[in-house]
């Protein structure tokens, strides 16, 4: 599971972040079909988005989700705006054409469906990644390229959360469950990951790892941290003040649902992925030493390794899989 920091003027008054699954054995045949993956192939990234192509979920490789290209070699080691705007529309009208068409003007259309790829250029993210078996994966190939894919997206209850929520459970089932606490009864990215991360540690034998994909250097404005619905009400001033002055008592009730199960941080112990020649981001997990690197919590400073620049040295030292 990816949980992903919210960006720009929405993530400023929805705080909730994204939430994604990211398989690494299955692989996209199309956006909407999936098969499993040959030995060359990183696997690929499900999520539910708002009003793209009207579909209900699509499934992008892993190299494009993150930084919008096909080859590590095109990876850049910084961007800026402009640059972000160009790959991402040379990918859409290279892969997506027939799901997001140009617009009317024959200009790049708006929409969710920048959330599709290059998620790297505007966002830090976490995972929190457990094994899966064939047999497991095979079955949500048959179950997702046989149902319906029509989007009955809802911001309250068929949201991206949701999706991931179905997904996760599906492999592991009660693995993840809302909160009426933290989040008002609502699924939201948080709430996914905290409730994932407290049932993988409690059952060891599903070998839970975390790490991070941190956000491409550049003039890009830094993603902020994830919030719950709870949380979001509480920390922020825009909020909880005119609250506290009109409801002293239900504000007093939220920050002590918040103090009590809302209070859940990414594992600050969290892994970059730094791989030797025997060890890469897209090795299965079992052959993966997760715990090597200190997540970094701050933009990193010149000359760092950036997890472009780890993809693309997994990629070039042959570590495909």
């Amino acid at each position: 599971m990816l949980l992903e920091e919210p960006y720009g003027e929405f993530g400023f008054f929805n705080p909730t972040g994204h939430a994604a699954i990211y398989l690494r054995d299955v692989c996209a045949e199309t956006p909407t079909q999936l098969r499993r993956c040959k030995p060359d192939e990183a696997g690929v990234v499900l999520s539910r988005y708002h009003a793209v192509g009207g579909y209900d979920w699509l499934a992008v490789p892993l190299l494009p989700y993150l930084y919008a290209v096909d080859l590590p070699e095109q990876i850049p080691e910084s961007a800026d705006e402009k640059m972000v705007v160009r790959l991402r529309d040379q990918y859409r009208r290279k892969h997506f054409a027939d799901i997001v068409p140009d617009d009317p003007k024959h200009e790049i259309p708006k929409g969710d469906w920048t959330q599709l790829v290059g998620e790297s250029y505007d966002r830090r993210m976490y995972g929190l990644a457990v094994k899966t078996t064939p047999e497991q994966d095979d079955a949500l190939i048959a179950l997702f390229n046989d149902r319906s894919n029509t989007s009955h997206f809802n911001l309250l209850f068929r949201n991206c959360a949701n999706f991931s929520e179905g997904v996760i459970n599906f492999y592991y089932p009660h693995a993840i469950h809302r909160s009426f606490v933290a989040d008002a009864g609502l699924m939201t990215p948080k709430q996914a990951a905290r409730s994932f991360n407290k049932y993988a540690k409690q059952h060891p034998e599903m070998d839970l790892r975390t790490f991070v994909i941190p956000q491409v250097p550049g003039s890009i404005p830094r993603s902020t941290p994830v919030d719950g619905v709870i949380e979001s009400v509480v920390k922020s001033k825009k909020y909880v003040l005119p609250l506290a002055f009109l409801h002293p008592f239900v504000t007093g009730t939220l920050v002590v649902a918040y103090v009590g199960d809302g209070r859940f941080h990414p594992d600050p112990k969290s892994a970059v992925f730094q791989p030797t020649e025997e060890e890469t981001p897209l090795s299965k997990p079992e052959q993966v030493n997760i715990t090597a690197t200190v997540v970094p919590v701050a933009p990193a400073p010149a000359g760092a390794t950036t997890g472009a620049a780890v993809v693309r040295t997994a990629y070039q030292s042959g570590g495909q899989n």
